[in-house]
């Protein structure tokens, strides 16, 4: 419940919510330019390191519907407190970690105590501030959620070359005693206790889906698909719980997330466009680091600095977002959000092992630009119509859904590049015919295929064009999935050009 002393208070207590937002967000990226110096400490292969990431999202996506019924139950205030406290700690723990279990382990502590951050800070800087208000607030919280992201390869790159990979984590322990200190200090306490019953057949239908999902995506690669008992055994525990999901929300009398939410227009648009949004944007940056690093041979840190570019792009679109809002319609700005996304994407599928910084730089600039201006218009428009009394679910929902589709769109794009890397590899190499004399007059000496460490060298440069094949390959796909964007276009219910009166309208 949002008090006076909140609201006069409520420039600190925003400030701490987006530092707290921002420490999430950056963690769920900040690994990625480790991940090489991860894998080599660890001696972990390349499928098991990427759990990494995946196991640190997967577990925000599953305990984020616990949010709203948790932060009703002991308050939103101590929970909000609780939800820093252990991100912080299973920070801390992830940087003493000495092996990959342990890792794992962690990450998903991580993303347990920080499911509830996003939401939480959503409703209450939506209760915190009046309605002519909200455009710009979205937008300064749509920053933390976009900037996160993108700010993480660039931080952890630099970390990684100017202390170790350790202190990609141990970051996360003066940015949450700071959080922590903020509300604790400005925000009024809530006794909580105003829980509706909870859903507990529903919810385990939504941890038997996500796990089984995510399972089969990860492991799907290493276990020849459904030539696997395994493969089979996650995909019916999946098909299960979203059946008993499904039926539960459709039949319960208390259903976990209410049914008020399938019928908003805009609210259903918005969240399909948040799952598109969430595999675009955290698959591209899970990828790129390792294209740079792997193949174009960069550093950490170069490889973080030239994914910078990507934060400043996303910036001008924040700086913008106030100004544009109160002119074109946020349909619109979606409209342009895509097509911006779009030709990024476009520009990506021209990567080669020839190219400079420079090309990798203009790429991520204009994703930057395109997500900015994808995000705010949508943070907004999902709420424009939806009855004030389910914010809080939701948010859970929304956020839910994004997260699911950041870890369903890097365990895609990851199996789907080894495969393609694969196939590209077995295609150059049969075109490689050693006794052929043009081949061997033009290959250099190092790459002799009757010697053995010139077999090797030739085999190694093959799986290294193969792999840059196969990212361009994956780019065009991208691209084809983003255009699956404009149709919702349609769906979404337009709003008037002023979005604070369309807010306002939807409070009375």
């Amino acid at each position: 419940m949002t008090t006076q002393t909140d609201i006069a208070n409520r420039i600190p207590i925003t400030a701490a919510m987006i530092l707290a937002t921002l420490m999430n967000t950056i963690d769920s990226t900040i690994a990625n330019v480790a991940l090489p110096h991860i894998q080599g400490s660890v001696s972990a292969s390349q499928d098991q390191i990427t759990w990494v990431l995946t196991s640190y999202i997967i577990a925000a996506a599953i305990m984020t519907p616990l949010s709203g019924w948790l932060s009703q139950k002991l308050g939103r205030k101590r929970m909000f407190l609780f939800s820093i406290a252990g991100f912080t700690v299973a920070s801390m723990a992830c940087g003493l970690s000495t092996n990959l279990a342990e890792i794992v382990i962690f990450r998903l502590l991580q993303g347990v105590a920080g499911a509830t951050m996003m939401p939480l800070s959503q409703t209450i800087m939506l209760d915190l501030f009046p309605p002519r208000q909200i455009p710009t607030v979205m937008a300064l919280w749509s920053a933390s959620v976009v900037l996160g992201p993108i700010i993480g390869p660039a931080l952890g790159g630099w970390l990684t070359e100017n202390a170790s990979w350790r202190w990609v984590f141990f970051i996360n322990v003066p940015l949450g005693a700071l959080s922590f200190l903020g509300l604790f200090l400005f925000m009024s306490s809530d006794e909580g206790g105003r829980q509706r019953p909870f859903d507990f057949l529903g919810f385990g239908g939504i941890v038997m889906f996500i796990g089984g999902l995510q399972l089969m995506l990860d492991r799907g690669p290493s276990q020849d698909w459904f030539s696997s008992t395994e493969i089979w055994t996650e995909t019916i525990v999946m098909m299960i719980g979203l059946w008993i999901f499904v039926v539960q929300t459709l039949t319960a009398k208390q259903p976990f997330f209410h049914r008020d939410l399938l019928s908003d227009r805009n609210f259903v648009g918005t969240t399909i466009f948040g799952f598109f949004f969430g595999a675009l944007l955290f698959g591209v940056t899970a990828l790129l680091p390792t294209l740079m690093q792997n193949l174009l041979g960069y550093s950490a840190l170069q490889s973080g600095f030239a994914s910078m570019p990507r934060g400043v792009g996303s910036f001008i679109g924040f700086l913008l977002m106030p100004f544009l809002m109160r002119r074109i319609s946020p349909r619109l700005l979606l409209l342009f959000g895509i097509m911006i996304s779009l030709f990024s994407i476009w520009q990506m599928m021209s990567f080669n092992l020839l190219m400079t910084s420079k090309t990798i730089i203009q790429a991520g600039l204009t994703q930057g630009l395109g997500s900015g201006l994808l995000f705010a218009p949508m943070s907004v428009l999902a709420y424009v119509t939806l009855d004030p009394r389910h914010r809080p679910e939701g948010t859970t929902l929304s956020t839910m859904i994004r997260s699911l589709g950041s870890s369903v769109g890097i365990s895609v794009m990851q199996a789907t590049l080894i495969r393609q890397t694969s196939f590209a590899h077995s295609v150059l190499a049969g075109r490689i015919v050693p006794s052929d004399p043009v081949i061997r007059a033009t290959l250099p000496p190092a790459m002799d295929p009757t010697t053995d460490f010139g077999l090797q060298v030739l085999n190694g440069e093959i799986t290294r064009q193969g792999a840059m094949i196969a990212y361009d390959q994956l780019f065009g796909y991208l691209f084809l999935t983003t255009l699956v964007l404009f149709p919702l276009l349609l769906f979404i219910r337009p709003a008037r050009a002023t979005t604070a009166v369309t807010v306002e309208a939807a409070h009375e």
